[in-house]
């Protein structure tokens, strides 16, 4: 028997407006009212699809590097796809959602195709390395010769085959200057007895990755000849045409300007940095100079500049030309050959390939008669670059030079700039003080835009930038490459030498202002360190600021904001332990660094500085008064949160006896040993040996909270991280 329902009975008025009123937060909750507003603010913000498809790229392939293993990469990509085509289903045909469900479509599906490049990339180009250091005769051919006569080596690349295997594989080796001949070239076949290593992981958390580097450029060894090296075909004359014209016009420069002057004139014109000196690189880095000795945007687009206006004006003698063709467009592909070649001459880094993407595409622009500075030319600049070398994301190189060129496409389309820098009826003496006060600001907004990055690679950066580069830009750009242009056309009949000196004296004067600001009372501010979290908050709020219009743009600044809180609040760690084992550094006990071993090793020393924020030479613990060592160990208290810390060192492979070694190991808190230590060495905290050191790579270890920081945090189960496999 059916059981009877009570009959409906409406409410009454008031009745009815209480029950709507009782629940209120679930309209204002629903998934349709919060797509309403994403939609009323995508359409006040500015949105523009082509940056962000760039950004939504760039985030796939950053998520690859950061997530650990395959399970996660697969998710990643599930996550982006489902996502897109969920919003996909729950919006078609919706015409007040065409905005959202573009941006949500076509972002996620570029997320997961992102994380999809970069993992096949990895796999198609990653060289697996070498198990161990070996000591072995190679014979190989010559694939890549690169001069580097400051640190007097030549450094060659060699396909080799493995002795065992049979299987071949790249390799780089360094062969000393007096024993490097001109025949070997590329396409030569040489023999040598070299010395071979693995490439080197991250030697502490934080520093360079050259495992990685050498993974994506498909070397499985570097090492060093050992002796006299045979060459068994000389490739002289083989080489291609852009490393022949790139030696010789190197050289030609270099034979007619000396010293520093020489060696960066050679950078300019040839790409060729392989002659400045170690202190003339410091010094320009210190001052924020450096981007001015990396062939980019500003080489190539004064290139190109020059090329444009050579053309349009040489072209415009000829009537016959001027009233059938128009020239802009003529000259635009003329200035775009040029572009193309000093590209290819300079050896086509990832700084130049965009930046010559970019000036093409500035030029279409201009031939077009459209706007040439947005954010749609630069968001294809760097898809068109990620789409052939997706790896070259987490590099500097890249990030530097993007930031850059947003920051300045950004400030050019703001609408106070705009403003500014109107035409006016005034004077030539204030329109001057206007372009200058302009240059000093992009140089400063500039340098805001890439201080995060610097530190976050190089854990130091230039305070004074912005100063040095109103004089340095103007100087390189109107003065230093235009005559060296003009000497190396001279040179042609035999006259350049007048402008050869010309362009010296402008060189000096650019290393004169690197060495006098890098040496300027706190010219140079280090951090040691700075997470991915931090260094992600700062990307999202200048891409937030860049990308977005009107006032909600300013919501950039609040995780720029809250990343500038967190880098202050970094700890200096107290204890840095390499990879090895082998070296030690100890801060806080006096403004310089504390090392268990002094080496002869700029890379080892370099390292240690820099990832404890520390300047000025280390001091090894033997001649610190407030440590103990001898043969064998070193031992050091620190005092730290409130408790003391006794820390223990050994220091040499000798055998010492079990039952001493562990007496001193109860007695420390942390024990650090290159060697493999015996289970009856119990510290009370850390035992860091090298069975230890081999799983987690370098740490390092802030006491008073107490923290451990480790290398294989950020190495996940990638390719070239060797501790994958054990």
């Amino acid at each position: 028997m059916a059981t009877r329902q009570p009959p409906l009975v409406p409410l009454g008025e008031d009745e009815g407006d209480a029950a709507v009123r009782q629940t209120p937060w679930r309209k204002r909750m629903s998934l349709s009212s919060m797509a309403d507003g994403a939609e009323a603010f995508l359409g006040r913000a500015g949105f523009d699809r082509g940056p962000w498809m760039a950004v939504a790229l760039a985030s796939g392939i950053g998520a690859w590097f950061v997530l650990p293993d395959a399970a996660s990469w697969i998710a990643g990509i599930a996550f982006g796809m489902l996502l897109s085509l969920g919003s996909y289903a729950r919006w078609k045909g919706r015409v007040d959602r065409t905005a959202l469900v573009m941006a949500i479509t076509v972002v996620s599906l570029l997320f997961a195709f992102g994380i999809g490049l970069i993992w096949a990339r990895s796999s198609l180009v990653g060289a697996e390395a070498i198990e161990r250091p070996v000591f072995e005769t190679v014979e190989g051919r010559v694939l890549e010769r690169i001069e580097q006569p400051s640190q007097d080596r030549v450094r060659l690349v060699m396909a080799v085959r493995d002795p065992e295997t049979g299987a071949a594989h790249k390799i780089r080796v360094n062969v000393p200057l007096e024993n490097a001949t001109s025949d070997m070239a590329e396409g030569s076949v040489v023999r040598a007895q070299v010395r071979l290593m693995p490439p080197a992981p991250p030697m502490l958390p934080g520093g360079y990755n050259f495992a990685r580097t050498a993974w994506f450029d498909g070397l499985a060894a570097t090492g060093s000849v050992q002796g006299e090296i045979e060459v068994l075909s000389s490739g002289a004359g083989d080489e291609g045409l852009i490393a022949q014209l790139q030696r010789r016009l190197s050289a030609h420069v270099r034979s007619n300007l000396d010293g520093s002057a020489g060696n960066i004139a050679a950078a300019f014109a040839s790409g060729d940095r392989g002659a400045i000196s170690e202190a003339d690189e410091d010094a320009m880095r210190d001052a924020g100079l450096t981007h001015l000795l990396s062939i980019s945007g500003l080489h190539v687009s004064a290139v190109i500049a020059a090329a444009y206006v050579l053309a349009i004006k040489l072209l415009a003698l000829w009537p016959w030309l001027v009233l059938r063709v128009r020239l802009p467009v003529l000259a635009a592909g003329v200035a775009a050959l040029a572009g193309i070649g000093y590209t290819l001459l300079t050896g086509a880094e990832v700084p130049t390939v965009r930046s010559c993407i970019g000036a093409v595409l500035v030029l279409i622009a201009l031939a077009l008669g459209r706007e040439p500075l947005s954010m749609r030319m630069v968001a294809v600049a760097a898809m068109a670059v990620m789409l052939v070398w997706p790896e070259s994301l987490v590099g500097p190189s890249f990030q530097m030079s993007f930031s850059a060129v947003i920051a300045i496409v950004a400030l050019s389309n703001a609408a106070p700039v705009k403003r500014f820098m109107a035409p006016r009826d005034e004077p030539w003496l204030v329109r001057m003080a206007r372009a200058t006060t302009m240059l000093l600001v992009t140089g400063f907004v500039i340098e805001i835009a890439l201080m995060p990055i610097v530190l976050y690679h190089f854990h130091r950066a230039g305070v004074y930038g912005a100063l040095a580069n109103v004089i340095a830009i103007p100087l390189v750009t109107f003065v230093s490459m235009p005559l060296i242009a003009i000497a190396l056309v001279l040179d042609i009949v035999g006259l350049g030498m007048p402008a050869w000196w010309l362009a010296g004296q402008s060189l000096d004067a650019l290393v004169a202002i690197a060495h006098f600001t890098s040496a300027q009372p706190g010219a140079v501010k280090l951090f040691p360190q700075m997470t991915l979290g931090t260094i992600a908050l700062f990307v999202t709020g200048g891409l937030w600021l860049a990308l977005w219009r009107g006032p909600a743009r300013l919501l950039g600044l609040l995780p720029a904001a809250f990343a500038t809180a967190l880098l202050l609040a970094t700890p200096v760690p107290d204890v840095l332990i390499s990879s090895d084992g082998r070296h030690v550094g100890v801060t806080g006990e006096d403004e310089r660094l504390l090392v268990l071993r002094d080496t002869r090793s700029n890379y080892t020393k370099d390292n240690l500085l820099e990832l404890a924020g520390v300047e000025g030479e280390p001091v090894p613990m033997t001649e610190w008064p407030g440590a103990r060592c001898s043969r064998d160990f070193c031992t050091i208290a620190l005092k730290r949160g409130g408790r003391e810390y006794h820390i223990l060192m050994s220091r040499s492979r000798d055998i010492v006896t079990e039952r001493a070694l562990a007496a001193a190991c109860e007695r420390s808190d942390i024990v650090v040993s290159d060697r493999w230590l015996p289970r009856s060495c119990e510290p009370r905290w850390l035992k860091a040996d090298r069975r230890m050191l081999e799983r987690t790579g370098g740490l390092s270890i802030v006491l008073d909270e107490p923290k451990i920081t480790t290398v294989v945090e950020r190495e996940g189960d990638h390719g070239w991280w060797r501790g994958r496999r054990d």
